[in-house]
């Protein structure tokens, strides 16, 4: 009943379950869902809004149906043309209930920068990818820490800091995710294709230091005080194997990624709903405890993510 970045998360996983395994009923789900949301009408673009146009743009490609290419058409180009920007021209964060202002946060690669990136992909507009890639080079900029590898939640350039500094483990799998997904969608320049491998491998090679002895990762992903947490262990999971599979990094990786499989199907019930899954975290402004305070609940992301890593372990 939502247009949001929750339901934009389970689509894709819709949609990449649809693509591995061609079964016509995963796709007759998204279509209903979106030819219910075009009766309905789209509501304001930002950043999390912007996350269901990802798999919309893929089945428009894939049916070559205008009506779903062309709200994905005009939602590409408020990006290009409107899109609230940050100092250096980063798109802010901005969401359906607050404008951010002057923020970057690590979810704007997922939820919004690889839809702009594959509309650059088919619609064959150049500038699109440009554009895609350097938000990811300003983002990893002010998000990456060279330190650890890992990523911080968000950056401001009002007062110019990481917020609580918090390396939050479903942002970070944004990340791990969005690497891989972004250099398989479109052909990067040589030199950006060799910075966000780069920074992918770092990402990784921190992952393994951190990943609890059960093979899941914290919600805080440095914080073993900090809860378990589904949805970043599936991410992970994911992006690592998809990174080995494409070749981004060593085969050496895929057991780390393989460790999360067996807890990950131990929070998995008997009617297929994933459980141990952050709800909805906003930034946490102030203190890292916020984070370990947010509630546990089954939610559609956690449900996609999940697709995602199973997905990706069959492979």
């Amino acid at each position: 009943q939502h247009w949001e970045w929750t339901q934009g998360v389970g689509l894709y996983g819709l949609w990449k379950l649809f693509t591995k395994t061609g079964e016509k009923k995963y796709l007759d789900i998204l279509t209903k869902f979106f030819d219910s949301q075009l009766e309905i009408g789209f509501p304001a673009l930002n950043v999390n809004t912007m996350a269901p146009f990802l798999t919309m743009s893929y089945v428009g490609e894939y049916l070559r149906e205008e009506r779903y290419l062309t709200p994905c058409r005009d939602s590409a180009a408020w990006i290009m043309d409107h899109f609230p920007r940050t100092q250096e021209g980063g798109f802010q964060h901005m969401t359906s209930d607050t404008l951010n202002d002057q923020e970057l946060w690590d979810d704007t690669l997922f939820m919004t920068v690889l839809f702009l990136a594959n509309m650059g992909r088919i619609e064959g507009k150049q500038q699109y990818i440009d554009e895609a890639q350097y938000q990811f080079l300003l983002h990893a900029k002010y998000l990456a820490d060279p330190k650890t590898g890992l990523w911080y939640h968000g950056w401001t350039f009002n007062g110019r800091h990481n917020f609580a500094g918090a390396f939050w483990g479903r942002g970070n799998c944004w990340i791990t995710i969005a690497i891989p997904e972004f250099l398989q969608m479109v052909n990067c320049d040589a030199t950006v294709r060799i910075e966000l491998i780069r920074i992918l491998l770092a990402q990784i090679r921190a992952l393994c230091r951190y990943q609890d002895s059960s093979g899941m990762w914290h919600t805080l992903i440095d914080d073993p005080t900090s809860y378990v947490e589904s949805s970043a262990t599936c991410g992970f999971g994911y992006g690592i194997l998809k990174a080995v599979h494409t070749g981004l990094v060593g085969p050496e990786y895929e057991q780390v990624a393989l460790a999360a499989l067996e807890p990950i199907l131990g929070y998995i019930n008997c009617d297929g709903v994933v459980s141990q899954v952050s709800y909805g975290t906003p930034m946490g402004r102030e203190s890292k405890d916020f984070y370990k305070n947010i509630e546990l609940k089954p939610m559609p992301y956690g449900q996609a993510l999940a697709m995602l890593f199973l997905i990706e372990c069959l492979q």
